[in-house]
């Protein structure tokens, strides 16, 4: 009692609460982890000082209730979501709003059952294994199959929205995908829409981001585009983003993986002696030029199929 007076005598120093916390910490592993996605680090951040003022304002007195954290993540595959929500999951546990920290990720799949009395043990089971920290769930709308009379995905959903309700000091729920799936899945059920009270948009990366994030990952694994190389993969940027089922930051990882192999087999073939870090480590024009995105992008060009 005495404690919680000279508290409130003294009040809370936000600043020194913030460095205490380790949420500095979070939003410079933030800052580091992720090129760009400026307008979604900005609302981590405005997260993050609503929910210190919320612990202050409870260590005062002047708060009862935990606030409602369950998110939503709207965005095209490969922006970052699921990193965000990893970081979220920490920063959150830093501030004391969740036990554990962990955050457990899932899809339908993991959710509903296949047969009758299979989706509820499934979804409890998952529920039980997120209590005390953040269950995200990808492509949520798919949990709504309003086509099929027989689908299963709204006993997942009644559990869901049932616990998100009840625990929600203890589980924190966020629903990701497609924007206008998400939007069209808040619409055919309500109850998840009361329940979010964040939500945040993830916008496609620039080209100039991509290519921010392509040298990011080659030197977390010590390689390296040489001049060509470089200039050859903005040009693979320009042309991929154009074609269909583009990923972003996954589209970029999947071509470095390949421009990986090209160039591992490149050497093999055409080594005669012993090779260095530099050749070992450099990737070069023709790794990049023998993508079959520019020959696709070749034929789409001259009219052809």
């Amino acid at each position: 009692m005495a404690d919680s007076l000279a508290t409130a005598a003294e009040g809370i120093d936000l600043r020194a609460e913030f460095e205490r916390s380790g949420v500095r910490d979070v939003l410079a592993e933030l800052d580091r982890s992720l090129v760009g996605l400026a307008p979604v680090k900005r609302r981590i951040r405005e997260t993050a000082a609503l929910l210190l003022v919320e612990r202050a304002r409870k260590q005062l007195g002047l708060a009862q209730e935990t606030p409602t954290l369950h998110m939503s993540f709207t965005g095209n595959p490969g922006t970052g979501k699921t990193t965000v929500a990893l970081r979220m999951a920490d920063l959150l546990h830093r501030l004391g709003y969740i036990r554990k920290g962990h955050l457990v990720a899932v899809t339908r799949d993991d959710l509903v059952g296949q047969y009758i009395g299979h989706t509820a043990p499934k979804t409890k089971e998952i529920l039980k294994r997120a209590m005390g920290g953040v269950l995200f769930i990808d492509e949520a709308y798919y949990l709504h199959r309003p086509e099929n009379e027989r689908d299963y995905g709204q006993e997942a959903i009644e559990i869901l929205l049932q616990v998100m309700e009840n625990r929600r000091d203890d589980l924190v729920v966020i629903l990701a995908g497609y924007g206008r799936r998400m939007e069209r899945f808040f619409e055919s059920n309500p109850g998840f829409r009361s329940r979010i009270a964040h939500h945040i948009d993830f916008p496609d990366y620039s080209d100039d981001e991509l290519l921010g994030i392509a040298t990011v990952m080659l030197e977390r694994q010590n390689y390296r585009l040489d001049s060509a190389a470089a200039a050859a993969f903005a040009r693979y940027v320009e042309t991929r983003r154009r074609q269909p089922h583009f990923a972003n930051a996954r589209s970029i990882r999947n071509a470095l993986d390949r421009a990986r192999l090209r160039q591992a087999n490149r050497l093999f073939e055409t080594s005669t002696g012993p090779l260095g870090a530099e050749a070992l480590s450099t990737i070069c024009a023709e790794d990049i030029l023998a993508s079959r995105v520019f020959s696709l992008a070749a034929v789409r060009e001259s009219g052809d199929d």
